[in-house]
């Protein structure tokens, strides 16, 4: 098989667990790399041997990453439309679909290039810093604004290279982004002495390139000329629905992200000690999502690919099979977790008050997989099944249920209660969405 036709895969080809972990495997690998770069970041303008250059740079690149999040949408919403236009054996909508995320990714970077001074300013009105550090890095920022619109329609492209289940070209992408980043860095800042703005030009050049790296890799889809196809390109019907599930899964993941944000304000009530104990622990549960990532990947792209073929039992097997994965993934984090823990916390922090606070809430992260497991795969299948107004009107049944949580559990039980609201939250999750699964089975049929 060759051209476009080469990338979608065959709708009722059976459900493996090699499958699965073919599809899994890059994208766990894939976000292994991702830590490495902001430790390569930091440390390259370490060297400059001065405190404003690394807090310019830190502050800079949290600001730019919450805004790019916000289009993170795209990313998820792309997975399960394209998944199942595969499924159904259309390729013509999967090469139209490539189209319509490049250009949404495109014109959505092109606003932000153009609204970015009051990006910045609303940006340090809630991260504000010395008068040195906002200098420096409004500069960084000034630079990589620049990129915003291959870093945003990199997210589309990674959602209809997971539909297609071709996750080695997502690790391909981001192996090649981050050692162009590193490689960058070392020369910019090191060799040229440009400080500050040698680490955003780095950045500004190596997401360009990984645009240019992920059209290759979508080369295919542009051999036929059904990506050009303007009629089916701009399909009222097929934009309506698209615009629906992005804005669901935003409004959705708007709702997480305030979850995750008022734990971190509430721990902060709790005394310097007990907040940096939270944070140490949180890098857990990055460990955690970076882990159980690529079994929900492989959910949302198999239960697409039966959803748009209309194949129950293809979709029960991509459900279970993935869940399987996950669970077991999930156990084995969680006895790390329990045995290796307290080392891992003594590395992260080297401060015994903290690391003696971090110890004595460690069993929440160790239940944390598990209990969190079945929100996890469940986002997931419902993300390939495209069933967003679920998600989005169960993930406002949860948040109400954490809210309920922190006003009975923190004001009883301090920073535990805290820490039992937000595993309350993953429950409420599983559960809400669990309820809803039936639903989406009869949907597939």
């Amino acid at each position: 098989m060759t051209g476009a036709a080469a990338d979608i895969r065959a709708p009722l080809r059976e459900i493996t667990h090699r499958r699965v972990l073919n599809i899994a495997v890059p994208i766990v690998l894939s976000n292994a790399t991702v830590p490495i770069l902001g430790a390569v970041d930091t440390g390259v303008v370490g060297q400059i041997g001065l405190a404003a250059p690394i807090g310019a740079v830190g502050i800079g690149a949290i600001i730019l990453t919450a805004v790019y999040w916000i289009f993170g949408f795209l990313r998820m919403g792309t997975t399960g439309l394209a998944a199942q236009a595969a499924g159904e054996g259309n390729r013509a909508e999967v090469a139209a679909l490539l189209t319509r995320v490049l250009m949404i990714g495109l014109g959505a970077g092109a606003v932000l290039i153009l609204g970015q001074t009051l990006i910045f300013s609303a940006g340090f009105a809630l991260s504000p810093a010395s008068a040195e550090v906002e200098t420096l890095a409004h500069s960084y920022m000034k630079i990589r604004i620049w990129s915003a619109p291959a870093a945003i329609a990199i997210y589309g492209i990674t959602g209809w290279l997971i539909a297609q289940e071709r996750t080695r070209g997502v690790l391909v992408l981001q192996v090649w982004m981050n050692l162009i980043n590193i490689g960058l860095d070392l020369w910019f800042v090191l060799g040229l002495g440009w400080g500050v703005n040698g680490v955003a030009i780095a950045t500004l050049i190596a997401e360009w390139s990984g645009l240019a790296m992920g059209l290759w890799l979508c080369r295919a889809a542009f051999r036929l000329p059904d990506w050009r196809d303007w009629a089916r390109v701009f399909d009222r019907v097929k934009l309506i629905r698209m615009a629906q599930v992005n804005s669901d899964i935003l409004i959705r993941s708007l709702l997480l992200q305030a979850i995750f944000m008022s734990f971190l304000f509430l721990g902060a009530d709790f005394g310097d000690v007990a907040l940096a104990a939270n944070q140490v622990l949180l890098q857990f549960l990055q460990i955690t999502a970076y882990a159980l990532d690529g079994f929900a990947f492989a959910a949302e792209a198999l239960v697409g690919q039966a959803m748009g073929a209309h194949a129950l039992r293809h979709l029960r097997r991509s459900a279970t099979y993935t869940s399987l994965w996950g669970l077991i993934s999930c156990a084995a984090l969680s006895l790390g977790f329990w045995l290796g823990g307290p080392a891992l916390i003594d590395l992260m922090a080297d401060v015994p008050p903290v690391q003696a606070a971090a110890r004595l809430y460690l069993p929440w992260m160790v239940a944390a997989p598990l209990v969190g497991l079945a929100a996890w795969m469940l986002d997931g299948i419902f993300i390939g099944a495209t069933r967003s107004g679920d998600m989005r009107n169960m993930m406002v049944l949860s948040a109400l249920i954490y809210l309920g949580a922190v006003l009975l559990l923190v004001p009883a039980f301090g920073n535990h209660g805290l820490w039992a609201a937000l595993l309350v939250s993953f429950v409420a999750r599983g559960l809400t969405l669990g309820a809803r699964y039936p639903a989406l089975e009869r949907a597939a049929a």
